[in-house]
């Protein structure tokens, strides 16, 4: 008897906590988020809140064991010996390098699968798009490495032109780099461009407005938005990788290559350089924050 009430008042009690929460859209939401948010919290924010700390510690010159004593000399350090400078300057140039050119080149790819394109066959070159995406990343990058090394497919193209490929470097790391985070930035193009209404086009002609002007005084503030959303991946990413650099770029260093090979010698310096991505994304973030692209997101 006792357990056919238990069992008797278990959907009483569901349907009433159900209710309740039907009721209460603020009180549900609140209970859905609590364990992603404090999952975020703990993990990610408790991550960089240990990474700032850390960067204020230091080391000691005979052991290498971390001291962890409160000191701004890291930073100092970042500020005055010329190869942190330009390894931070070269960085930032090559991440923004990676977002001209993924504008660039996405730009015109967006608009034919947007509005050139028929509209059946617009779904299979979106996916197209997205098909690089699902590839590994060290296997596009060492495709890329083949791509550019002495005797490969680039020196063969450009060989009848007298021409050689670019090798490995610095213009090797742009390249592969904006061919690995391409997507990211057709993406919200092609979304955009998909939305902008038919009409405003045809009133732009309608008005004699050419092609050039239409574009610049119609196409491109509405699109403006969703350019800068997709800067977002691309900047920040680029600005954060070490892999390709190590793979492709030869000689040439960037903050991601310090950072990996001070964690081992100097962890308070790997800590302080790791924080200059984080500042600069921040700050890039804050800039175009008043375009509207956060909200394309």
């Amino acid at each position: 008897m006792a357990s056919e009430a238990t069992s008797a008042a278990r959907p009483g009690t569901v349907r009433r906590l159900a209710g309740a929460l039907h009721r209460r859209p603020r009180l549900r939401l609140t209970l859905l988020l609590t364990a992603p948010l404090l999952w975020l919290a703990v993990l990610y924010l408790g991550s960089l809140a240990v990474l700032f700390a850390s960067a204020f510690w230091t080391t000691d010159s005979f052991t290498s064991q971390v001291v962890k004593v409160w000191s701004t000399d890291n930073f100092h350090q970042l500020v005055t010996v010329p190869v942190f400078r330009e390894v931070i300057v070269r960085s930032v140039g090559v991440a923004l390098a990676v977002t001209v050119l993924c504008a660039l080149i996405a730009f015109p790819v967006a608009f034919y699968t947007a509005r050139v394109a028929p509209p059946r066959r617009r779904p299979l070159l979106v996916v197209a798009i997205l098909t690089p995406l699902w590839a590994s990343y060290l296997v596009k990058v060492y495709a890329w490495r083949l791509i550019l090394s002495h005797g490969g497919l680039a020196d063969w193209l450009l060989a009848p032109f007298g021409l050689s490929g670019p090798g490995f470097g610095l213009p090797a790391t742009v390249l592969t780099l904006t061919y690995l985070w391409l997507p990211y930035m057709i993406l919200p193009i092609h979304t955009a461009l998909e939305q902008l209404p038919a009409q405003l086009l045809d009133a732009s002609a309608d008005l004699g407005a050419r092609a050039g002007r239409t574009f610049r005084s119609v196409v491109l503030p509405m699109v403006l938005p969703s350019v800068a959303a997709g800067s977002v991946f691309t900047f920040s990413l680029s600005l954060g990788d070490y892999i390709t650099v190590q793979i492709v770029g030869g000689k040439t260093q960037l903050i991601g290559n310090l950072v990996y090979s001070n964690i081992e010698l100097n962890l308070p310096m790997a800590a302080a350089l790791g924080t200059v991505p984080v500042v600069v994304i921040v700050v890039y973030l804050l800039a175009i924050r008043r375009t509207g692209a956060l909200n394309s997101l």
